[in-house]
């Protein structure tokens, strides 16, 4: 199902990665099956890896399974995923974190919803790869926000042009953007009598990494602490997202400064 322009892919499957060379091959293996599993066939679908410059090995694990490979300097996450989506070639954007692993029917699932014409994106939801009394009730606080608003995680997908017509995820931000591109996509989709989906035949597994760092019950205390933080200190908040989300590895530029055009070249 090639029907892009010039035999472009249907779908472009982009993953941001900085140093996962220990995860990237383990999602990769996912994603081949995915792909076989595809009735288009495994030549629809593209793979790009958005590197962050990373320090490992994950650009050679990228090239070496076949994955086009951009390279992102800004240190975050949102422009990570948009400077993947600036050289994507499919109709079909769908993004996933590396940690993460891929339903089988992933784009099968994917195309279902999509064919309804009543999808403007959605998301495939996760299974946590492992459990314990703390991760399940963060879950389970989790669970109603996710009923409540029909926003979810796992891999997250919408059609190039809604993509851009959102503008992409907000660089401006340090975490949480893919909410608010759900939360901008779900808008957008109000205009044109479209909804976001929730494509759960098809979860992906993530991995509880955050969890085995942290400990188990971490995130609860982390949401109270935001909340208190977003309400009267936003300063702590950033200085906390720059440790949780980004280990204070490389700095981050200020959004609007001279480094927010962040540089890519693809390979």
């Amino acid at each position: 199902m090639n029907d892009g322009p010039f035999g472009a892919p249907r779908f472009s499957l982009i993953i941001p990665a900085y140093n996962e060379e220990a995860y990237l091959p383990w999602l990769l293996d996912t994603v081949d099956e995915a792909r076989a599993r595809y009735v288009g066939g495994p030549e629809a679908i593209e793979v790009v890896v958005a590197d962050n410059a990373s320090t490992d090995g994950t650009r050679q694990v990228a090239r070496r399974r076949g994955c086009r490979l951009v390279h992102v300097e800004k240190r975050v996450i949102a422009a990570v995923r948009n400077g993947g989506a600036s050289e994507a070639r499919g109709r079909v954007f769908a993004f996933v974190d590396a940690d993460t692993l891929i339903h089988p029917d992933t784009f099968n699932a994917i195309d279902r919803a999509l064919s309804t014409g009543s999808v403007v994106a959605g998301a495939t939801g996760v299974k946590l790869d492992r459990m314990s009394l703390g991760i399940a009730t963060a879950y389970i606080v989790l669970v109603p926000m996710v009923w409540a608003t029909g926003m979810d995680t796992g891999v997250v997908f919408c059609r190039r042009e809604n993509f851009r017509a959102v503008g992409g995820y907000n660089e401006k931000r340090l975490f949480a953007e893919d909410v608010q591109f759900l939360l901008d996509l779900k808008r957008l989709g109000r205009t044109r009598s479209q909804k976001l989906a929730r494509v759960t035949s098809a979860k992906a597994i993530a991995s509880t990494r955050k969890f085995d760092k942290h400990g188990d019950w971490h995130y609860i205390w982390m949401m109270f602490r935001s909340l208190y933080w977003l309400l009267l200190s936003p300063h702590s908040l950033d200085k906390f997202a720059l440790t949780y989300w980004y280990d204070n590895r490389r700095r981050v530029p200020p959004a609007g400064g001279d480094d927010a055009n962040h540089s890519r070249k693809r390979e």
